[in-house]
This record gives C-alpha cells, sequence and structure tokens, in this order.
C-alpha cells in the first residue's frame, strides 16, 4: 500500500478560500458555525486547517441523513413546512438551527 502526502485535487482552493475567510472573520471579531450536508465535513475540515481556528470556528456538525438531523437539529427552532433539503432555505434554516 502507498500513501501520498499530496491532499485531494482542489484542497489548495479550500484552503486558499478558508483562509480569506479566517482573516475576515478574525478582522470583524466574528465566529462561525457550519451545519454541513453534502460537503461532509469538508467545509468544517478547510476552516479548522487554518492556524488559530479557534479564535473564529464555534464547531460544527454533518447532517447527512434524517437520523443525524434527529438527533442534532431537530427542536432547536421551527422547521418551515413544505421546506426540502439542497436548497437555500434549507442552509438558512440548518445555519439557523447550529448556531
Amino acid at each position: 500500500m502507498t500513501t501520498s502526502s499530496t491532499p485531494a485535487p482542489g484542497w489548495d482552493d479550500s484552503y486558499g478560500i478558508a483562509e480569506r475567510i479566517a482573516t475576515i472573520l478574525r478582522r470583524r471579531e466574528e465566529t462561525v458555525a457550519v451545519a454541513e450536508g453534502s460537503a461532509g465535513g469538508l467545509i468544517s475540515a478547510a476552516l479548522l486547517a487554518v492556524p488559530g481556528a479557534s479564535a473564529y470556528f464555534l464547531g460544527g456538525t454533518i447532517i447527512y441523513t434524517m437520523q443525524a438531523h434527529s438527533a442534532f437539529i431537530e427542536g432547536t427552532i421551527e422547521r418551515p413546512e413544505g421546506m426540502r433539503g439542497a436548497s437555500e432555505p434549507f442552509a438558512k434554516y440548518l445555519s439557523r438551527a447550529v448556531a
């Protein structure tokens, strides 16, 4: 078995974006919490890879299944009726629930 220390394709782009986000959050003295679905933890990983992430990263969760939604999100805030996953309203709902 061989292993490679080369990150997956696209990691440099994600890390670069995370660095810019980290700079903005620090400058504004703001924090972020992340609720991910299809990103599977990659957003949190990119933000946490930037040194000093504890200054702006509160935490996160991966809400990929209904079981995860029930365990981590359900009941924190009211879910709008008829809302579908993988939509902007759903992303806003998740972000408010995690915050």
